[in-house]
C-alpha cells in the first residue's frame, strides 16, 4: 500500500514546499536567547493563541519567500510536505512564529495552516508553545490501510467493468508521473504524485464527496509514524508506483482478473 503534500499548482506552491526543512526544535534546557526583532502583524498575540516563543532560535530565512497571494494554502502545502517526509517530527512541538520566520512570512498565516491540520488531524494544539505533530502508531496506520481499502477498493473493481479502455489511457501521463516521483527518491515529491493519480482514477466515478473523502484518508495514512525518522525509502515508492502502471495496463486491456489481484496487492485492507 502507498503511503504517499495536496497537489500544489503554480510554482509559488512549489516555492514553499521546497523550503521547508524543519529540525526539531529544542528543549527549555538549551533554547537560545530570546528573538530579538520586531514581530509582524499577527505574531504579538503569538501566547495568547497557544504559542509560547521565548527562547526559541532564530532561523534564517529561505531562499525563496511565498508570495503575498495565497500565502495560507502555501504554507499549508509546504507543512503537508514537511509531514511526509518526517521533517515535522511526530512528538515534537513547533509554534507559528518561528515557523513564520523561517518561511520569510508573519506567524499569521502559519497559524490558520496549523489549524487546518489540527483539524484533520495532524497536530494538536500545545497551549502557551504551538502544535504538536501527533504521534501515530502500527495500529493507526493499519486502520487507514483498512478504510482507504473499503473504500477504494470497490470503485476501482466497479470502473473497471464501465469505463472504456480509451479514459483510462489517457490516466497513462499520471501513472507515469508517479514513476518518475517515486525514483527522485522525495517522499513529499511522490506523495503529490500519488495522490493525483488516485483523484483522476475515483473521479470516472463523478461522485465529488467520495473523491473529497478518498483524500482525506490517503493524505493522513502517508504521514510517517511515531519513532520514523522518515517516510519510506526510494525502493518502496518505485515498486509501489509500479503497480498503478501494471493496474492501468490491466485496465486498459479489459483484464478484470489482473485488475482484481492488483487491486488487492495495491490496498493490503482488502486481505
Amino acid at each position: 500500500m502507498e503511503h504517499s503534500a495536496q497537489s500544489a499548482a503554480g510554482a509559488g506552491a512549489g516555492t514553499a514546499a521546497d523550503a521547508v526543512r524543519i529540525p526539531a526544535q529544542p528543549g527549555a534546557a538549551d533554547r537560545a536567547p530570546a528573538l530579538g526583532r520586531a514581530r509582524g502583524a499577527g505574531e504579538a498575540d503569538g501566547a495568547a493563541r497557544g504559542e509560547h516563543t521565548h527562547g526559541e532560535p532564530h532561523a534564517p530565512r529561505p531562499r525563496g519567500l511565498v508570495r503575498r497571494s495565497s500565502v495560507r494554502g502555501q504554507i499549508l502545502d509546504a507543512l503537508r510536505s514537511a509531514l511526509a517526509t518526517g521533517d515535522l517530527r511526530p512528538g515534537e512541538v513547533y509554534s507559528a512564529p518561528v515557523l513564520g520566520e523561517r518561511f520569510g512570512v508573519s506567524a499569521t498565516p502559519v497559524r490558520e495552516a496549523m489549524q487546518q491540520l489540527a483539524l484533520e488531524g495532524a497536530v494538536e494544539v500545545v497551549p502557551n508553545r504551538g502544535f504538536r505533530v501527533v504521534e501515530r502508531g502500527g495500529r493507526e496506520l493499519a486502520e487507514l490501510a483498512e478504510v482507504r481499502a473499503l473504500i477504494e477498493a470497490p470503485v476501482w473493481l466497479r470502473l473497471a467493468g464501465t469505463v472504456p479502455a480509451e479514459r483510462w489511457a489517457e490516466l497513462r501521463p499520471l501513472a507515469e508521473a508517479t514513476v518518475r516521483a517515486a525514483s527522485s527518491g522525495c517522499p513529499a515529491t511522490y506523495a503529490e504524485a500519488d495522490r493525483a493519480f488516485h483523484r483522476a482514477v475515483l473521479s470516472l466515478a463523478g461522485n465529488e464527496q467520495l473523491v473529497r473523502v478518498a483524500a482525506d484518508v490517503h493524505r493522513r495514512a502517508q504521514w510517517p509514524p511515531a519513532g520514523s525518522p522518515s517516510a519510506r525509502g526510494r525502493a518502496d515508492l518505485v515498486a509501489d508506483a509500479h503497480e498503478h502502471t501494471a493496474l492501468l495496463d490491466a485496465l486498459i486491456a479489459g483484464d478484470r482478473d489482473a485488475v482484481r489481484a492488483l487491486v488487492a496487492d495495491h490496498f493490503p485492507g482488502t486481505r
